[in-house]
């Protein structure tokens, strides 16, 4: 029995009752207390993919976004925001008004979006990565999620929503509704909490226009 009980403290064993309780890392404010509340961590996690699955562009996905980019470009040192592949331009002065630093701003046009993210999340350079692709190979988003987890940035894939029924490695998964009380986030899964959705009302750039963030 001895042999046993120096087994089981040996530091390479790996025991679940030790993980009950353990700290959350904290998160990166997302600017919404309601949605903070929701997630593990009371933020966007720092490390790992995000996913953000919206029907159409403009509900007010990077309204979302906003005031988490707002804080990175506060902080010293910070690097590149990047943006892989977005659908329109980003429109500088809705950017700025939002205290975005827009010459930390880096446009990405690539016709491999996914490679060009992982380029960016190894690159050390950039404090948020953001991509918008469609993928159907789990192990393309495995390799991504991979590249986020080693990261010390803020990662985000917008993707439609088909590919909700695709099994995704995210650490967390968010779904966009958009209807008259404004937008609704229902958080499909995330690392270490539960299924739940918030209302989050009107958005600037929450209407049938677009939202303001873009130049359409």
């Amino acid at each position: 029995m001895a042999a046993l009980d120096d087994l089981l403290q040996h530091p390479a064993l790996w025991r679940a009752r030790d993980q009950v309780g353990s700290a959350q890392p904290v998160g990166l404010p997302t600017g919404f207390a309601e949605l903070d509340r929701c997630l593990p961590g009371n933020g966007w996690p720092r490390k790992g993919l995000i996913e953000i699955l919206a029907d159409q562009h403009g509900i007010g996905e990077l309204s979302l976004l906003i005031p988490a980019l707002a804080t990175l470009c506060a902080e010293p040192d910070g690097g590149w925001l990047a943006w892989v592949s977005p659908p329109y331009q980003p429109y500088a002065p809705a950017l700025a008004a939002s205290r975005i630093d827009v010459r930390r701003v880096l446009v990405v046009r690539a016709q491999q979006a996914i490679w060009a993210m992982e380029q960016a999340l190894h690159s050390g350079a950039c404090s948020a990565v953001l991509g918008w692709a469609a993928l159907h190979e789990v192990k393309i988003l495995r390799r991504l999620q991979l590249a986020a987890e080693q990261s010390q940035c803020l990662a985000v894939l917008f993707r439609p929503p088909g590919d909700r029924s695709i099994p995704s490695p995210a650490v967390l998964r968010l779904a966009l509704e958009v209807g008259r009380k404004g937008l609704r986030v229902h958080v499909i899964k995330s690392r270490g909490g539960r299924p739940i959705s918030v209302q989050l009302g009107s958005l600037a750039g929450v209407y049938a226009d677009a939202d303001p963030t873009f130049a359409y």
